[in-house]
């Protein structure tokens, strides 16, 4: 068996073709011996490291990355050796005074840096406890490109190595890191240094440092030591997570066929929010922001719970698929976050069958992914990555949701036991290396027999969204025949210029037999299937694509929908909706299949029926058919309610309180006026019960209150923001007093953003809500507020942040306002984000219009 570090000497036989911005090659880490003394109070911290570091190729200079760092040393081999910053390209240079020769060599650093209030780097959460005191936990977030904020270091996937990390700490106060404790040393300063163990190989992205007033709980599962970590007094509150994260475990040690390797995974709650991410991967340090680890069950939803577990089993994922085995650079992000985004889906539907999650995907997360993928706004999945705002932008639907898509479709296609054993074949191969796609592909094909890139490749390397076309049926001998033909789904007139795939489909007949198809370009492509029924395409809606029945087979669906599998139901509707969306059929096919939704439907069909209802009644806000639309929803969906009932009943199942709690808050939304008026009632009540508000249904009210609030209603959920000392329930308060659709109170809750009322990360969740129900006013201050702005944005963040806001506009001056704001602010490379707002912009206008003289018709009857 090779050691790690055999592993990672043998990664230097090759060198692959460098991004632009991407460090030399000629020099790289082993081993990072790392100390940092945090000052909380400061907001500053000093560092010193000493890097076993191979020498590859004879060279005077040796470039690493560093960022927001005031370096006051540097050594090789001892001595002292001159350096440059470069700020804009984030390196420090390394000047020698004679080429080092080939082999292992020390590099030596001293610094200074600063303790940032938003996730980059090493970042302060402030919070209040619940006696009125206030507390400061330390935290770092590295990916991607911000480890180098925190220590000197080469700051890219392709460069593992171990590291061994001391950190000092206030005495009684609790830190954390990647591996155990070691030890812990009293200082003469009255802090205590830690030194925690060594580290497997690993990327600079995935090291971890927090500390501050912390409880830590754990649990033993499968000889691993799992914890939960708090802020003191709500340990109790990961209980939830900690059972989930042991089921989890056992649950992916069998998938993978390689046990995880560390002695302990923590979890980390840390009490803050962040507009990037909402929890880290950190191998064995996994840090959550509270809302997404701990369960309060005084203030959290059924839908919160389940959250819970998924992003646990997202994160967890990431363990193997992302922190054993690593990307090589940024542009295959997608082997980190497709995979994990579609294992979360998979873990949660076995563990939890009850939840229908596998279901629910299809008209949740698939319709996400194509909706930006069906727009000219639409990219690879595998992505050239050049700058560091490229690697920001890459973290999107597409990369998470497509790439979720296309690995359950090459799982549908290969089977789970033969996917199963390529991935395994995968793990055990490259673990703690580095790879590119096509090395998945390779295992995969090996598993199955199968050419897997000949299809995937077509899925990955370039964007858009298939459609396969139903264009006619026979029944010959007790069979059927089905004619198909494969085009391009679009939304607007650049995401549907022809293009070609090779579309694994299974088709089926209603009580018959099923076939397996690859459908690829305008030829017509014939699949025979057993028995004469109705004809399901895309049957479980496995593939990746929309399907199109001609009117005799889309009859047959509408007749027999209560036939169809629940996937089939949900997919179908969805369907549907987007190709009257997209101008392949009218709208009224829609409507037909809405219509045999019944009200003992299942809970998920009414869920997928509610979040069309609400996408329609989005496209004509603030026109004059805004009233006549939001009536009709009214009308379809009081009843639901009604029948559902306003509070959770003991021993309900979970799909049905999720549909409580989506009804509540599309009603609210929309001015329901008897819901308006309960969410009044109870919010009332909190003055004198801070527990009057169900938890089933907080959410769906506060937001509803929220909306409709008036200005003195508004200055009444102030109040509550300003004296919650709950940290996640007051991060919620301040999002919330964006939502108010009433103009004057928007304004009011700009200008909080000026102040110190609430820290960076609440401003930057208070703006971005504000732009909710007022995008241009939200676009139109931030732009003329940039500076500020950019302050309480985090880095990775900012190349997409303002141009975000202003996505949800109707005003035809908007697009050009945000091209003039990328082009005058933002590097060309880094306007992906820009080009993704004016796209959605006129794929809205042009979807208003185009559904419009259906959805009058609709009304009108």
């Amino acid at each position: 068996m090779k050691s790690a570090l055999s592993v990672l000497l043998a990664l230097t036989v090759s060198t692959p073709a460098l991004a632009a911005g991407q460090l030399p090659q000629t020099v790289a880490p082993l081993l990072y011996d790392i100390t940092v003394r945090p000052d909380a109070k400061a907001m500053s911290f000093a560092g010193e490291e000493m890097v076993d570091v191979d020498v590859r190729q004879a060279t005077a200079t040796i470039v690493l990355n560093a960022a927001d760092l005031k370096i006051t040393q540097a050594t090789f081999d001892g001595q002292p050796v001159s350096f440059a910053l470069d700020k804009a390209a984030q390196t420090v240079t390394l000047t020698l005074p004679q080429p080092a020769s080939v082999g292992r060599h020390k590099v030596g650093f001293a610094w200074t840096g600063t303790i940032n209030r938003s996730a980059n780097g090493l970042f302060a959460i402030d919070y209040s406890n619940d006696d009125g005191s206030q507390s400061r936990m330390l935290a770092t977030q590295f990916e991607a490109p911000d480890a180098r904020r925190f220590a000197p270091m080469w700051d890219e996937p392709a460069f593992k190595a171990r590291f061994r990390l001391s950190a000092t700490a206030p005495k009684g106060q609790m830190a954390i890191s990647n591996m155990p404790v070691a030890s812990v040393t009293a200082q003469s300063d009255g802090t205590q240094l830690y030194r925690f163990g060594e580290t497997p190989v690993m990327s600079s992205y995935l090291l971890y440092f927090g500390s501050g007033d912390l409880d830590r709980k754990t649990v033993d599962a499968n000889g691993v030591q799992i914890g939960v970590v708090s802020r003191k007094g709500v340990v109790d509150q990961g209980d939830y997570a900690l059972g989930s994260a042991s089921r989890l475990l056992a649950y992916y040690n069998d998938y993978f066929g390689t046990p995880y390797p560390l002695p302990k995974m923590d979890m980390i709650a840390g009490p803050g929010s962040s507009q990037f991410f909402g929890a880290m991967e950190n191998w064995g340090a996994i840090f959550y922001f509270e809302n997404e680890l701990l369960f309060n069950p005084k203030v959290a939803t059924e839908s919160n719970r389940q959250r819970i577990h998924t992003v646990v089993a997202h994160e967890m994922a990431h363990q193997w698929f992302g922190d054993l085995v690593t990307p090589r650079w940024w542009d295959d992000l997608w082997l980190n976050e497709g995979f994990a985004s579609w294992m979360e889906g998979k873990a949660s539907n076995d563990l939890n069958p009850s939840w229908e999650s596998g279901a629910a995907l299809v008209s949740g997360e698939r319709e996400s992914a194509m909706g930006i993928d069906a727009t000219a706004a639409t990219h690879p999945i595998i992505r050239k990555i050049d700058t560091v705002d490229q690697i920001g932008e890459a973290f999107d639907s597409i990369t998470y949701l497509k790439g979720q898509a296309v690995i359950g479709m090459l799982e549908s296609m290969l089977g789970p036991d033969t996917f199963r054993k390529g991935i395994r074949a995968y793990m055990a191969k490259y673990k703690y290396q580095n790879t590119v796609t096509h090395q998945l592909w390779e295992e995969l094909s090996k598993a199955s027999g199968v050419p897997v890139a000949q299809i995937a490749d077509d899925f990955t390397l370039q964007g858009g969204v298939p459609l396969v076309t139903l264009s006619g049926t026979r029944c010959e001998g007790g069979r059927t025949i089905a004619t198909l033909v494969q085009s391009r789904f679009g939304l607007d007139d650049a995401s549907k210029a022809p293009q070609t795939w090779h579309v694994p489909i299974r088709l089926a007949t209603i009580g018959g037999g099923q076939a397996n198809a690859i459908v690829t370009g305008a030829a017509p492509t014939n699949v025979t299937v057993g028995g004469c029924g109705t004809l399901v395409l895309n049957q479980d809606k496995g593939s990746y694509t929309r399907v199109l029945y001609d009117k005799a087979g889309h009859d047959a669906i509408v007749r027999d929908y209560g036939k169809l599998g629940l996937r089939d139901r949900l997919g179908t509707l969805s369907d549907d909706y987007a190709l009257a969306a997209g101008g392949y059929q009218d709208l009224g096919r829609w409507f037909e299949l809405m219509a045999q939704v019944k009200p003992e439907a299942d809970p998920l069909e009414w869920q997928t029926v509610v979040g069309e209802l609400g996408r329609l009644d989005g496209l004509y806000e603030k026109t004059p058919l805004e009233q006549r639309v939001r009536a009709r929803l009214a009308a379809m969906l009081s009843p639901v309610l009604a029948r559902v009932g306003f509070e959770a009943q003991p021993g309900e199942s979970a799909r049905v309180t999720n549909l409580r709690e989506q009804l509540i808050g599309s009603l609210g939304a929309t001015g329901d006026v008897m819901v308006a008026a309960r969410a009044r009632g109870y919010v009332g009540a909190l003055a004198k019960n801070p527990e009057a508000i169900p938890a089933a249904i907080r959410q769906p009210i506060l937001s509803t209150y929220a909306t409709q609030a008036t200005p003195a209603e508004w200055d009444k959920l102030l109040d509550l923001a300003k004296a919650e000392r709950n940290p996640v329930v007051k991060n919620r308060y301040v999002t919330l007093l964006g939502y108010a659709r009433d103009e004057s109170a928007a304004r009011r809750a700009l200008g909080l953003l000026k102040g110190n009322t609430f820290t960076p990360p609440q401003r930057a969740a208070l703006l971005r809500a504000i732009a909710g129900a007022h995008p241009d006013m939200a676009f139109d201050w931030a732009v003329a507020n940039k500076t500020l702005v950019d302050s309480f944005l985090e880095e990775s963040n900012r190349a997409t942040f303002i141009v975000g806001l202003g996505a949800g506009s109707n005003d035809p001056a908007m697009p050009g306002k945000i091209q003039a704001f990328a082009d005058a602010n933002l590097p060309e490379g880094s306007r992906g984000g820009a080009k993704r707002s004016i796209a959605q912009i006129a794929v809205r206008k042009a979807v208003a219009e185009r559904l419009k003289p259906a959805v009058e018709n609709w009304l009108s009857r």
